[in-house]
């Protein structure tokens, strides 16, 4: 298992790390497989989704706040609903096959590690 740190800058923001997990795939030695990214936070999640226009994030972001406000009326004492809420939906983990030892994502596709209760230092497992 790899270990990846991320900083991130923002309450909300989706980071591309893409490269960053296929460097680990190589470190790890793997092949062919399959290799599960997973993201031990309750305010924090991951995706997949295209990374050739920086709209669809943007989009993504605003779309997740408007049904998920953060102002919303919550009951959580720590005032960061919305952030386990929109964490809930992105989900924890993702998985992306391997051959020849590169990912096999579609053209324009990336992983994103996505961060709502920012900013903070987050991990993500990869193995």
């Amino acid at each position: 298992m790899k270990t990846l740190e991320i900083q991130t800058q923002e309450r909300t923001e989706f980071v591309d790390i893409t490269a960053r997990v296929q460097a680990a795939v190589v470190e790890l030695g793997l092949k062919t497989g399959v290799v599960t990214v997973f993201v031990p936070h309750t305010t924090a999640g991951i995706t997949i989704n295209e990374n050739a226009d920086p709209d669809v994030v943007t989009d993504i972001k605003a779309g997740l706040e408007k049904i998920i406000p953060w102002n919303g009326h919550y009951r959580h004492s720590e005032g960061n609903s919305a952030a386990h809420i929109k964490a809930g939906l992105m989900g924890s983990s993702v998985q992306v096959f391997v051959e020849n030892g590169r990912l096999q994502l579609g053209t324009w596709q990336a992983i994103y590690f996505c961060e709502f209760d920012g900013p903070r230092t987050r991990l993500a497992w990869i193995g």
